[in-house]
């Protein structure tokens, strides 16, 4: 097991890996930058260095800096956590090279899947179902428009290397298709130095479901169930729940079973999520694996009582999983609500002092978070200020459960997405469990009585 491992990253998924490092008795190490030296990660790391100016790309996202941090302190692991370096198969190569332990999977396995083309063409190849698309980037805008008549109108243009709805463009007729592909292109090459794009069917209003898996080094897989992840706002996700009201135990099985199997053909360790698409009647498609940590993790520890970061840190010290996918079990259901620093209603950021904090606790109730009274919120990363996650005996309870908890939680100082989360859980429709990637675009699009903090 690892003596010393450096988190290369902030805030509450920092303080997460800290909570593991310490029950299993490992020390810790967190790297900060001058905006984040009073951080509650610095405060309850073992040992800290100050890598850099506020900048992420000067600091975070600083390789150089990372490795430099982890060898002076002698660690000898290195855990990414989400966001920043923990998709950067750069850093998984400089790991090795410097007999470091890069917690998450090999750089092989990073890149491949980070190519979002090459990874349509493996999957398939594993007989995981995929939406029509092109087998490769587009290379011209005459061959998107040949490529998009074969598919079939509305397409989708996707960057090989994106995320976060970048690089991204539905096209719902030929004549939007040479604007949007050139708009997707720049979006690309801003977003990740790399402009290569293709094309995909569309699927209007799917629903987004993805498979946890945990895969040892020794060529065992297992799946810890699914997540819903569809309530989104431009990509990005709000709100997380485990089980899926969309699966049956049937489909959870066969899908659980075409997941270890996509996963063992390209010799996955470590943790990972494969994303689908889910079609109104019912039909999975594979968007993209997810090699690491995902921000929504706890909801499926909620469920399955499995640790998912002691099990990454295991794993990647060599040990094997210590649990088969029959002795895995799913208990009652989790909700989590991503508490952003933003306008609820115009959804600009709010950074700034908060001048009080308090999140209740209670039964099944689980927080995740850097804040705290008197504390900054830096305008210079993510608004992402806090994870709450429930657990109840059902979707009803759990439901239940998460309204009291945003009721009762104090924050002030700053503007949150609170009074957004009391108004989706208070939705007829999510309430019903009917839920799609257009959620939001429906909920926003209806008014509200007076200000969203009094409507709900």
């Amino acid at each position: 097991m690892f003596k010393k491992i450096l988190i290369a990253n902030r805030g509450e998924v920092a303080l997460r890996i800290i909570y593991a490092c310490r029950e299993l008795g490992i020390k810790t190490v967190a790297v900060y930058s001058e905006a984040d030296e009073n951080q509650l990660h610095v405060r309850f790391a073992d040992e800290d260095v100050c890598i850099g100016p506020a900048r992420s790309a000067d600091s975070y996202l600083n390789v150089p800096a990372v490795i430099s941090a982890a060898e002076i302190t002698g660690a000898d692991a290195i855990h990414p956590g989400y966001g920043f370096l923990s998709e950067s198969a750069y850093l998984a190569e400089v790991c090795e090279a410097c007999h470091i332990k890069f917690i998450g999977p090999s750089p092989q396995v990073i890149r491949l899947m980070g190519d979002k083309s090459r990874a349509r063409r493996v999957m398939k190849k594993a007989g995981v179902p995929i939406l029509p698309g092109t087998d490769g980037p587009i290379e011209s805008e005459d061959k998107a428009v040949k490529a998009a008549k074969e598919i079939g109108y509305p397409v989708i243009i996707k960057a090989t290397a994106g995320g976060g709805g970048r690089g991204m463009r539905v096209v719902r007729a030929a004549g939007e298709l040479s604007h949007a592909f050139k708009t997707a292109q720049r979006e690309a090459e801003a977003a990740f130095g790399i402009g290569d794009v293709y094309l995909e069917k569309y699927v209007e209003s799917p629903r987004h479901v993805e498979f946890q898996v945990l895969g040892d080094q020794h060529g065992a897989v297992v799946h810890l169930g699914e997540r819903e992840c569809s309530i989104q706002r431009r990509h990005q996700k709000l709100l997380e729940e485990s089980p899926s009201p969309a699966l049956s135990e049937k489909m959870r099985r066969r899908m659980g079973a075409i997941v270890i199997d996509a996963a063992k053909a390209v010799q996955y360790t470590n943790a990972g999520t494969f994303e689908f698409l889910m079609d109104p009647d019912g039909r999975f498609y594979f968007m993209e694996v997810n090699t690491r940590l995902q921000v929504e993790h706890p909801v499926t520890e909620m469920v399955t009582g499995i640790d998912i970061v002691k099990e990454q840190i295991r794993i990647a010290a060599g040990e094997r999983l210590g649990f088969k996918q029959s002795e895995i079990t799913f208990t009652g259901h989790s909700i989590e609500c991503r508490v952003n620093a933003e306008d609820p209603e115009t959804f600009v950021p709010s950074p700034g002092l908060i001048h009080a904090f308090s999140v209740p606790g209670g039964p099944g109730v689980r927080v995740e978070t850097f804040a705290h009274s008197d504390c900054t919120v830096s305008p210079y990363y993510d608004s992402m200020i806090a994870k709450i996650i429930v657990h109840g005996r059902d979707r009803q309870e759990a439901i239940a459960r998460m309204k009291r908890t945003l009721e009762m939680t104090v924050i002030e100082g700053i503007k949150t997405s609170i009074p957004l989360h009391l108004r989706i859980l208070a939705d007829a429709d999510f309430i019903a469990g009917k839920l799609s990637t257009s959620f939001m675009e429906r909920l926003l699009s209806r008014p509200t009585q007076g200000r969203l903090a009094e409507a709900v």
